[in-house]
């Protein structure tokens, strides 16, 4: 594997430090860093480093401005080192939108030995970003988004069936397309596990919310799985689905990582499978790994439908790949087609039958 080639953007004299310390030894090579973004866009042209993590906030030019001239002039995949606060991540998932790989929380206390903790994400991030397809992104947002109008329908009863959604790398642009295109009487609950940190999953459930007629919230133990209703599962939860007497419901717990994940997508995929069988459907969506491959064959064996986003518009192809190289994946579909795949599942004569 070649060396990977990274420019560490920061304002921090020691992020600046213990960035290029904790990617050593890793088939990582930091050519360089920067304080901000004018000198950041200088080192590219000299350095031409295949990665660039990026801090949002610096003096003189920004990390917002640095990125759309990164994604402008360059076209290189950035990840951004967020903040764990409120308006850090509402920078991020802007950020995101606007262009951005992918993102790392960055620790709360720097100075502790918490840095570490986010070694192993960041090593794999970039080593994502520099095999990866690049996508283009949804078009830059505001800072807030733009609201879609709620259309009033009947209160919804518990759902007998159920779409489980897992994704990483590249999700919240592939989820915010699949959401924004259905329908506010979509017949069945749908639940999501997308890999993300800690603390960011509520604004991005908001975000969500927003831009589309479903009702998306981040889950709660004890949340009603509801026709219309999203559930995206908390960061550094495992969530899952358990049917009650009242109707089914999501269950989170803070269980040991899966394949070092938690939240994990084979774990809401197995519950998923025990719990509604042939009225499941699953799709695989763009992420490293295999996380949800296995899930997603227990699936397919109760005899419900699967799905997985083909190479062409996944961001990485990891998480899907491994479904469809172990016979998983029932249809392998563009992005764009995932929508209607799921709409057309549910309206089918055979379908209604099967309740």
């Amino acid at each position: 594997m070649p060396m990977i080639k990274v420019l560490v953007v920061d304002d921090s004299a020691l992020m600046r430090k213990l960035l290029p310390r904790i990617l050593e030894g890793s088939n990582i090579q930091v050519v360089g860093t920067a304080m901000d973004g004018e000198f950041a866009l200088k080192k590219i042209a000299e350095l031409r480093p295949d990665v660039i993590t990026l801090d949002l906030e610096m003096p003189r030019m920004d990390g917002m401005v640095t990125l759309r001239e990164i994604v402008k002039r360059h076209s290189l995949p950035v990840i951004v080192v967020s903040a764990h606060t409120q308006a850090g991540a509402m920078a991020t998932f802007k950020a995101l939108n606007m262009g951005a790989f992918d993102f790392v929380a960055k620790p709360r206390d720097a100075l502790s030995e918490q840095i570490g903790e986010i070694a192993t994400e960041l090593i794999n991030k970039i080593r994502a970003a520099a095999g990866s397809r690049r996508i283009a992104p949804c078009g830059e947002l505001s800072l807030l988004p733009q609201p879609v109008r709620k259309r009033k329908i009947p209160a919804q009863p518990p759902a007998r069936r159920v779409v489980a959604l897992g994704t990483s790398t590249g999700g919240p642009y592939a989820l915010q397309h699949v959401l924004s295109q259905l329908p506010a009487e979509f017949p069945a609950a749908i639940v999501v596990v997308q890999h993300m940190a800690e603390g960011f999953t509520k604004m991005f459930a908001e975000r969500l919310d927003a831009e589309s007629e479903l009702e998306v919230r981040e889950a709660q133990s004890g949340d009603m799985l509801l026709a219309g209703r999203v559930l995206i599962c908390p960061g550094n939860k495992h969530m899952s689905v358990r049917r009650m007497p009242l109707g089914p419901v999501a269950v989170l717990t803070t269980q040991a990582p899966v394949n070092g994940l938690r939240p994990s997508v084979d774990v809401l995929f197995e519950s998923v499978a025990e719990e509604f069988g042939p009225s499941a459907v699953a799709v695989l969506m763009t992420g490293m790994g295999a996380d949800g491959a296995e899930g997603m064959g227990k699936i397919k064996a109760c005899g419900g439908m699967t799905f997985a986003q083909n190479e062409e518009t996944c961001a990485v192809y990891g998480m899907p790949r491994a479904a469809i190289e172990r016979g998983y994946a029932c249809e392998v579909l563009p992005l764009e087609e995932i929508p209607a795949a799921l709409q057309a599942r549910f309206t089918s004569a055979s379908d209604t039958a099967s309740g």
